[in-house]
């Protein structure tokens, strides 16, 4: 394996909030601006370094409101050190327009998910022009992206954009490997370790997301492969049989245990923000 994809330490990604859990089913789930900022003052003591950020409106349902993209941003970025990234995914009912709209509330990073996938009983639709267009913009606003690979066939898409479109900003090419999601890549350590094998030479770190019973089986084979992690109560509700997570940041400072274990601690912000080539936008 590259040298380069392994890391002495571990960057644990939040994904607190998510777009398909209803909050009246899970009333711990984070998604007023308040609860959003206090999860991730929380989440950041306990070991996070990046925040993914799902924005709801005030009935708790999920939005791609600029407004409220905007204060979510500013609202974390206020209250921590976090690296802030916003999901382009939104729900996967959004137009492809307004999902472009994203970028204007100045994330240092945003999602950017390499293809179409099926997703439980609905579609993510991730168009080719779409990337293109996504890929393009955020280059030229100094944004980060993350790109989210669903499919073993999403890695193929990452090196057609890398060939046709150059670097992202900043230079680097973290990924993240989404599975466990019904009907796209299934969240076993054979399926992860398939997908970093085919990983382009461009990429520069990657980390993984397991669904559901996923979680834990992803969180090793990430650890033992030299990844990075991202949990939260976006792709896990279950902290163990029985046991609901209460908190995110249950989940985070698992990780953050786990990782300590197997000698990679986890990243300081600024060892992240180092390791994604973010641009500072804090106020100074």
């Amino acid at each position: 394996m590259n040298t380069a994809r392994s890391a002495a330490r571990t960057l644990i990604t939040v994904a607190p909030t998510g777009a398909e859990t209803a909050k009246a089913d899970v009333p711990a789930l984070p998604t007023t601006p308040e609860e959003l900022v206090e999860t991730a003052i929380a989440c950041e003591a306990a070991g996070a370094a990046l925040i993914h950020i799902h924005v709801r409106d005030r009935a708790h349902e999920p939005t791609l409101d600029p407004v409220l993209l905007a204060e979510a941003v500013a609202g974390v970025r206020e209250a921590t050190d976090l690296v802030v990234q916003l999901s382009t995914g939104g729900s996967i009912t959004d137009p492809l327009e307004q999902r472009l709209t994203v970028l204007d509330a100045d994330p240092d990073s945003c999602s950017l998910t390499c293809g179409t996938t099926n997703f439980g009983d609905g579609v993510f639709l991730n168009p080719w022009g779409f990337m293109v267009d996504l890929y393009r913009q955020a280059r030229e606003r100094e944004v980060v992206p993350e790109f989210e690979l669903f499919e073993l066939g999403h890695v193929h898409a990452l090196r057609r954009l890398i060939d046709e479109c150059g670097l992202p900003y900043g230079g680097k090419v973290h990924v993240d490997f989404v599975t466990g999601v019904p009907g796209s890549m299934p969240g076993t350590p054979q399926a992860l370790l398939a997908g970093v094998a085919m990983l382009p030479p461009e990429v520069t770190s990657w980390s993984a997301t397991g669904i559901g019973r996923a979680h834990l089986p992803i969180v090793a084979a990430a650890l033992a492969a030299g990844g990075h992690l991202r949990v939260g109560m976006e792709d896990n509700l279950v902290f163990a049989k029985g046991q609901p997570v209460t908190h995110n940041r249950e989940l985070v400072a698992r990780a953050a245990e786990l990782a300590t274990i197997m000698q990679r601690p986890p990243m300081t912000t600024t060892e992240a923000r180092e390791l994604l080539a973010v641009k500072d936008r804090r106020a100074r």
